[in-house]
């Protein structure tokens, strides 16, 4: 199981560029859960300590009754909760039965003392989510 959860972890944007070795570190941090077809995760509010990969299942980002998203296998969700204990921005539900892996903050914040490499990773992705914002921002304003 661990090789699968490094392979997994290696197919993910944000763990790409990381190592296997130290992917292998992380792995173990990863704890499978499942749940059924419109099971709320978390909810809109809620203090978050924990991101989620999704291994099998759809998964609805949603502010209320509007969606944000849709995402499914091998996307990740509720990752900025690895970095800071601040309210989720939104809600997530699931569409199908899923399975995911939930990887919680303080477990991640003790390897990434000895493994920075992994916290590149969050970073390149936050970077390129927050231009991405930036250019929908300015593409609104015109």
């Amino acid at each position: 199981m661990l090789i699968e959860k490094v392979l997994l972890l290696k197919s993910l944007p944000i763990f790409r560029d990381t190592p296997e070795n130290i992917l292998a570190d992380l792995a173990p941090l990863m704890e499978e859960e499942e749940f059924e077809q419109g099971t709320t995760i978390f909810r809109e509010g809620e203090i978050g300590d924990c991101m989620f990969i999704i291994n099998r299942g759809v998964i609805s980002i949603h502010k209320g009754s509007v969606g944000l998203a849709e995402l499914g296998e091998k996307e990740v969700f509720g990752e900025l909760s690895l970095l800071d204990a601040e309210t989720r921005s939104a809600s997530a539900t699931c569409v199908t039965d899923c399975t995911l892996f939930r990887i919680n903050q303080e477990p991640f914040y003790e390897l990434i003392d000895t493994r920075p490499e992994i916290a590149r990773g969050f970073i390149k992705i936050l970077c390129k989510r927050l231009r991405a914002q930036n250019e929908r921002s300015v593409q609104i304003l015109k």
